[in-house]
Formats: C-alpha cells, structure tokens, sequence
C-alpha cells in the first residue's frame, strides 16, 4: 500500500494535466477490456466454414441452420447470403459486411486518438511545469536551486505518464486493428467461394 499511496504522490505532482491523463488511461482500458470481450465472443470460424461446405454440396437448408447457430461476423454474412432469395445473394453479403465490419472496428479511434493525444498532454504539462520552474528562478535568482531542479523534475513526470499511456495502448490497439483485417479478409474469401458455389448450382 505505501508503494501505491508514494506512486499517486508522485503523479499528483505532475500538475493539473494529469486529470485528463488519467482519464485517458481510463477511457483506454475500458475500451481494451470491451474489445477482449468482443473477440472472445467471435470464437473460431469453423462453424462458418462448415456452413459452406454444406452450400458448396447444395445442401442450402442445412447451412443455413448451421450459419445462423454460429458465432462471428463470417457466419453472419453467410446466413446473410444464404437466407436471400435468388439474385439478391451479394447485395445482402454486402450489406451484412458493411454491418459486421463497423462492429470490427468499433472503438478503434478512441484508442487511436489517445495514443496521439497522451505525449502531447504529456508535453504540455511538461512546459507549464518549466514555465513555473523558470518562474521561481526569475524571482528568487539562484537562492534555491533545489526548487528549481525539483519543478523542472516534476514537470517531467507528465511527459513519462502521457507517453507510458500512448505505449502501453498502442500494442492492442495494433492488435485489434490487425484482428480486424485478418476477419474482413475471412469474410471476402467467404463470401468469394458461397458466390461461386451458388452460381455452380445455377443459383443467381
């Protein structure tokens, strides 16, 4: 506790930036913890596959059964596809993967503005500390030179946190980013092969 209570203490003296800096490690890690819970409610896409195999084999009822009972925006776009009449498959493809791919990359530019915005947060308190650092050092002269190093030491501890912040939400937010292509291109690939499938079966 007395390690947690001299480690508030010290970012306490970085100023009054510091607000907004926490509230952006706040913001940060409501919004990681929201897109874990989303990809973990993703799951595979075995299920999705599997629904293709069975359109491919001209099985259309089964996959859609197995389609709308799986997880994941793939699944969705191929129940899509599937439930539509003749002539209407990749219209309605598309549409659900306008959809789906809005929920893929929801929240993503929160986390890509507080990674920009937390240096510069960082920076500014660091010049406002220095500013009231050369401020005591125009008014006392060289008196105390240890309140001089003390401000200017202390205005830096705002640079350290906005840049601990912006490290820190940049490795998932280029994790989330990079699960994002890797579904948007599962889906293409997807819904490439139930296109042809179906036009194979002289389905339009």
């Amino acid at each position: 506790m007395s390690q947690i209570a001299a480690l508030v203490q010290t970012l306490a003296k970085g100023g009054p930036v510091m607000i907004p800096l926490l509230a952006c490690s706040i913001v940060a890690l409501a919004v990681v913890v929201e897109r874990l819970a989303f990809w973990w409610r993703q799951g595979d896409q075995g299920l999705a596959r599997r629904a293709l195999e069975l359109a491919e084999r001209g099985k259309l009822d089964e996959a859609v059964e197995v389609a709308r009972r799986a997880p994941g925006a793939a699944a969705r776009m191929v129940a899509a596809g599937l439930a539509e009449r003749p002539g209407t498959t990749t219209a309605a493809m598309e549409a659900a993967a306008q959809a789906e791919i809005g929920q893929l990359r929801s929240y993503l530019p929160v986390l890509d503005t507080i990674i920009t915005l937390s240096p510069l947060l960082g920076l500014l308190g660091t010049v406002t500390g220095m500013i009231a650092a050369f401020g005591i050092l125009s008014t006392t002269g060289m008196n105390q030179p240890t309140a001089i190093t003390g401000g200017v030491a202390e205005a830096l501890i705002a640079t350290a946190a906005g840049l601990g912040i912006a490290i820190v939400t940049l490795v998932p937010y280029n994790y989330f980013t990079a699960r994002a292509e890797q579904a948007m291109d599962a889906m293409e690939r997807l819904a490439t092969r139930l296109e042809v499938a179906l036009r194979e079966q002289q389905i339009p």
